[in-house]
C-alpha cells in the first residue's frame, strides 16, 4: 500500500475508527496524519503500523 503512495487504503481497509483508538488519537487525526501532503511523526505511523499488525522496514530502493 505504501509502494502505492496511498498509506490511508490499509487503515482504511481494516477501519479507520478501531486503529485511531488502537494508537490513541481521534480519526480525524489520523485521516490527516495519513494525508498525501501530511508530515506525521514517527511515533504516529510506528503506532499505527503497529495497531495494523504490519511492521516496518526500510529497504534500499532499487533503482
Amino acid at each position: 500500500m505504501l509502494e502505492e503512495n496511498d498509506p490511508a487504503a490499509l487503515a482504511q481497509a481494516r477501519g479507520m475508527t478501531e486503529i485511531a483508538k488502537a494508537i490513541g488519537i481521534a480519526r480525524e487525526a489520523l485521516y490527516k496524519a495519513l494525508r498525501s501532503d501530511a508530515h506525521p511523526r514517527f511515533d504516529t505511523i510506528n503506532r499505527a503500523c503497529h495497531a495494523l499488525g504490519v511492521k516496518l522496514v526500510a529497504q534500499p530502493i532499487k533503482a
